[in-house]
This record gives C-alpha cells, structure tokens and sequence, in this order.
C-alpha cells in the first residue's frame, strides 16, 4: 500500500484539523504510511492550538487522487463536505461521530462512529486499544479538538467520555482544562481580522434534507453584535452563495460562547423552515434561539425534520 492520505471536512474546524494529525500519528506507529492534509484554511482557534503544541498545520489539497489511491476520513462521512474527488479513491476507514448521509462505498472497510461530542474522543480509546502512547503534543491537539466541539463541556453533544478522555489528555499534555479552553475558545472568537467571505465559510456545512439543499455555518463570538453589525453585507454574501450553490437555505449561526445561546440569521425560499424547526419568529431574518450552540445535535436534525415532510 502507498501513502494514505487523513483528513476531515472541508471549512475545517479544530476536530478536523487535530483528529486528521492525531490519526495519521497512530497509524505510522502501526507502520501505515500516512499523511494528515486539510480540505480548507486554518481558523484562529485552531492556530492557537497547533501554536501552543509547536504544531504545523497539514498541507492543503483540493485533489486526493492526484497523489493516492486511499484515504481515510476523520470528523465527516457525507461526500459533500469531503474531497471534491471523494469518489474517485478508495476509503479505507472513516473514523466519525456525526450521523451518516449520503455515503457508500463499493469494498468493504474500517468504520468506526460513536455517539460522543468530538473525534478525538474515539481516538483516545483507539490509541489504547493498539497500545500506542500519546505524545504530549499530540494530547494537547486531542484535548483541544474536544474542548472545541464540546464548548468546554457546556454542549448538548458533550459525554462523560469526552470529560473523561479531556482529562486524561490534559494531564499529558500538561495544561490546565479549564484556563487553556478559555483562553483557546476566546482565540477562536476574534473574528476582527475577518472578511465576511471568510466570516461565513469559516465553518460551514452543506446538508441534503429532505428533497432541499441546506447549508449551515456556525461563528463563535464572545459577543454576537460584532458580527450583526455587519448583517447587510452579510446578507449580500449570502444571497450570492445562494445563487451560486442553489441554496433552499442559508442559515448562519452566530453562538454566544459565554451565555451558551445562538442568533440565527436565515436566508433563502425555505426560512420558514427555521421559524418552524425552532418556534421562532425572524424578525429582520434573524431570531434567537436560546440554548442552542450544537449543530449537530439541536439544528441539523430538527431541521432536516421539517425539511423531510
């Protein structure tokens, strides 16, 4: 077999970024030539992450199969949001903690997929179970991945086992939990050097549900004015990503990391889908949606709902 290319999603978070190195580390321990690559830029709080544990980021690729044959997929299984070639290599393993759509494959493979809040999280398990030590930078990468996706443990997505796996990774790498995810997610919700191009695809997933086309992207600020200020040039953006894609819906998601609560700004033929889904009135095309910081658990699966019928 020759180099196995790691990777996540596209518009990369810091589960994507962490869990593709942390794999591709496990599997050259195995004696797998792997190579952990990104499908899209590095966001700030993932800079602070590989920064803080003298981290490169992976290279970036638009092509897999120029280079491969095989790729494994780390954080994402739907081929929207993978490799625009996804179809065109063979996928040896999907290593996952996100509902599967829109996938097949034609060999049999690896496919692991939990009920947890974050990647790393099955990762941890998997590195015992093939009696591999972590390294203390790459438990500092685990731990930030889940810190991320669990916004320090206060998302609805969030297990005892991503607590448990965080603290086992924090005291390897040597960090206090709770002052460095503070201090990582803050990183990640300075978005002052941000174009609103950069703003809306920073982490933003495209989803079938039903007969529509969604696409939900997700901003976290520690205060959700510095991002609505902008919402007319937002607005203009989006409307041209909408064109562009043939969107039915364009939802951005602004998530106060403080108060744990999210503004929806929505635009597109099927916003009522939004009012509906979360028994909200847009006013202006935005509404609060109290509570609700998970993509993956509190707006994918309730929208894709009503969407469905």
């Amino acid at each position: 077999m020759g180099k196995v290319l790691v990777f996540g999603h596209k518009n990369p978070d810091t589960d994507t970024i962490c869990s593709a190195i942390a794999y591709a580390e496990l599997k050259k321990a195995l004696g797998v030539e792997a190579e952990a690559v990104r499908l899209g830029d590095i966001n700030g709080e993932t800079q602070f992450a590989l920064d803080t544990f003298k981290a490169e980021a992976p290279r970036y690729i638009q092509k897999a199969s120029e280079e491969t044959d095989s790729v494994i997929l780390v954080d994402h299984n739907e081929f929207q949001q993978s490799v625009e070639d996804i179809k065109e290599v063979s996928i040896l393993e999907v290593i996952d903690h996100h509902r599967i759509a829109n996938f097949e494959t034609s060999d049999p493979l690896y496919y692991r997929a939990e009920p947890v809040g974050c990647t790393a999280t099955i990762l941890n398990k998997l590195y015992k179970e093939n009696n591999v030590e972590i390294k203390k930078e790459i438990a500092g990468l685990m731990v930030s991945a889940i810190i991320s996706d669990s916004l320090l443990f206060k998302s609805p997505t969030c297990t005892e086992q991503d607590v448990k796996a965080a603290q086992e990774l924090a005291e390897i790498a040597g960090i206090n939990l709770e002052q460095y995810g503070l201090d990582m997610l803050k990183a990640g919700a300075d978005l002052s050097d941000k174009t609103v191009e950069q703003l809306i695809s920073l982490d933003a997933k495209e989803f079938p549900m039903g007969s529509y086309k969604v696409e939900v992207a997700q901003v976290n600020a520690v205060d959700t004015n510095d991002v609505l200020a902008k919402q007319a040039e937002i607005e203009a953006v989006l409307n041209k990503v909408i064109a562009e894609k043939e969107l039915d819906l364009f939802l951005l998601v602004v998530t106060d990391i403080l108060n744990n609560d999210s503004v929806a700004l929505a635009l597109g033929t099927k916003v009522d889908a939004v009012e509906q889904a979360f028994g909200v009135s847009l006013e202006n095309n935005t509404a609060l949606l109290k509570g609700v910081v998970s993509r993956k658990k509190q707006i994918v699966p309730v929208l894709t709902e009503v969407l469905s019928k």
